[in-house]
């Protein structure tokens, strides 16, 4: 971490804390408890084969996605690019590899996408959030969520508060009152929601007695 971006997340944390102290002593204490949270985009991989990755994961534990990911990759043809192969491929193969029925052809889709331009990262980066969930959920099967994951994690923007993530969403409920509507709460975190987010997928993960449960 650069000295910059150091003291930015430094900020950044001071300002959730003193926003968290107005709602719930117990909100403020977690986000204490974790320290200030790093929000790195991860772009190792191109936009559309990540968004494939994530469209493979949902809904599974972490482990069980990267088998059945694993088993996707290790079918691709030798010499043959990910999204060639996903434009050609039976279904069938894929559901061979743990993919569900609607997974396959969401990841067909995300491939013809991508064939057409429609996925450029540096042009989807451009754009605001809404704007790019209006354009990726145009494509079959790419909800709400997914496109919340991909701003958060790929693209890294600040202020997403991705309701639709039940840990999320009831982690803040948790630490705060099943009275607020946890829309309503994190409003009051922008521009930071997104490291709200952080924050409660870290606590979450923290305590011994909920990351054990499925």
């Amino acid at each position: 971490m650069t000295i910059e971006r150091d003291v930015q997340e430094r900020d950044v944390h001071k300002q959730l804390l003193k926003n968290a102290q107005a709602i719930s002593p117990t909100l403020s204490a977690a986000i204490e408890q974790n320290g200030p949270t790093v929000l790195k985009p991860k772009r190792d991989t191109p936009f559309a084969e990540h968004l494939c990755r994530a469209v493979t994961g949902q809904q599974l534990s972490v482990k069980a996605a990267a088998a059945i990911w694993g088993r996707v990759v290790d079918s691709v043809p030798e010499n043959t690019a990910l999204m060639d192969y996903f434009l050609s491929v039976d279904p069938q193969a894929l559901r061979e590899c743990g993919l569900s029925r609607a997974k396959a052809k969401t990841v067909g889709a995300i491939a013809t996408a991508a064939s057409q331009g429609q996925l450029d990262a540096a042009e989807l980066a451009a754009l605001t959030h809404l704007e790019r969930t209006k354009r990726l959920t145009a494509l079959w099967g790419i909800g709400p969520w997914t496109t919340d994951m991909m701003g958060i994690f790929y693209f890294g923007d600040p202020d997403i508060w991705p309701e639709g993530d039940l840990a999320a969403r009831k982690t803040l409920e948790r630490l705060t009152s099943k009275r607020r509507k946890t829309l309503r709460t994190a409003a009051q975190f922008a521009p930071y929601r997104s490291y709200l987010a952080l924050h409660m997928w870290q606590y979450v993960d923290a305590k011994p007695d909920e990351s054990a449960k499925p």
